[in-house]
């Protein structure tokens, strides 16, 4: 049809010179509503959160722009890389199985942990229950004021969940900007299927860590200066608080990575979808290379540390940190991101 419409136009032209024009005008007019129809319409452009002080942090909704219309909204693209998993200077289970690198497809990972006001929006579209709603309670951190044995400061708190972090008797609520916790595994990869993402690998999440630089592993400071959310000073009686955070921080407080990533270290611990199965294996993080079925595994691999790991106990708070956690155990100190691959 385009064809014969341009055939007429030009059969039907004068010698007039005005008459010349008013059909280039025409058919200038009509080539340019035929392109505009045949225009794929382009995607709603997102931007990621403005994020890295304690102002920002404090005045961000908790949602990303555009999200979850647009599914990738506050994600980052990582570019391919290579990186030792582990450290030969941590605990016995970081380890390296050996010193080659391995090479990091591209993929995106979502800049902060996914925060309460995201997973209420999940939870409203789905109506999800999490295991700790169905179990009637979760592990809850108490502070004690004096020397306690050890993992006396956790307690089955009933009531608690993702809704009541504290505890039902405490009027205290989760704010939107926060991390969501008492998520467990199930609760983590329920949601990232929701948006058709996943949960990254051990490997991906520590090259999301510190595959921008050749050092070993990542912690809590930089240059002396506090650059995440940790326990300072005796654990667990004792915080100073030089950090200015009691508890669970805001997502985003703290100056991103160099890939433009937010609290890998510290604040909560991140769930996996590697299982934990003691020291390092030939597997690299890989799980799909050695689980035959999910009723296999009891454990997987968290990774970054948390608001309660300090200098005098527990001491995870870096990039090559793993440590085990029960899949269908909600916390006080564990929460998530999620990746999507290519």
């Amino acid at each position: 049809m385009q064809t014969k419409m341009v055939l007429w136009i030009l059969s039907n032209t004068t010698k007039s010179r005005e008459n010349q024009m008013k059909q280039i005008m025409m058919l200038s007019s009509f080539l340019l509503l035929c392109a505009c129809q045949k225009t794929t319409p382009q995607l709603e452009q997102t931007t990621l959160p403005d994020l890295g002080s304690k102002a920002k942090c404090n005045s961000y909704s908790g949602l990303p722009s555009g999200w979850p219309k647009n599914k990738e909204a506050g994600m980052v693209k990582l570019p391919q890389g290579k990186i030792v998993l582990g450290t030969t200077q941590g605990y016995e289970d970081e380890r390296p199985l050996n010193l080659q690198a391995t090479s990091v497809p591209a993929f995106l990972i979502d800049a902060t942990e996914v925060t309460n006001a995201q997973f209420q929006e999940f939870v409203k579209q789905t109506g999800y229950v999490t295991d700790a709603e169905k179990q009637g309670g979760a592990a809850m951190f108490l502070q004690p004021d004096h020397p306690v044995e050890e993992l006396q400061w956790w307690k089955f708190e009933k009531g608690a969940n993702w809704k009541h972090p504290w505890g039902l008797n405490n009027p205290k609520q989760p704010a939107p900007h926060e991390p969501v916790r008492m998520v467990t595994w199930n609760d983590a990869y329920a949601y990232a299927n929701w948006l058709g993402h996943d949960l990254p690998t051990e490997l991906e999440w520590e090259y999301a860590a510190k595959g921008f630089q050749q050092n070993s592993d990542i912690g809590p400071t930089h240059e002396g200066h506090i650059v995440a959310n940790f326990w300072q000073g005796e654990f667990p009686y004792k915080n100073i608080q030089e950090d200015g955070f009691k508890d669970v921080a805001p997502v985003g407080c703290f100056s991103k990575n160099p890939f433009g990533l937010y609290d890998l270290i510290g604040n909560v611990w991140e769930w996996t979808q590697t299982p934990y199965t003691g020291p390092r294996d030939h597997h690299m993080g890989d799980p799909s290379k050695y689980r035959q079925s999910h009723e296999q595994i009891l454990q997987y691999t968290i990774k970054g540390g948390s608001y309660l790991c300090a200098t005098n106990y527990c001491a995870r708070y870096r990039a090559a940190a793993r440590h085990p956690q029960e899949l269908d155990l909600a916390t006080s100190h564990v929460g998530f991101r999620t990746v999507k691959r290519f």
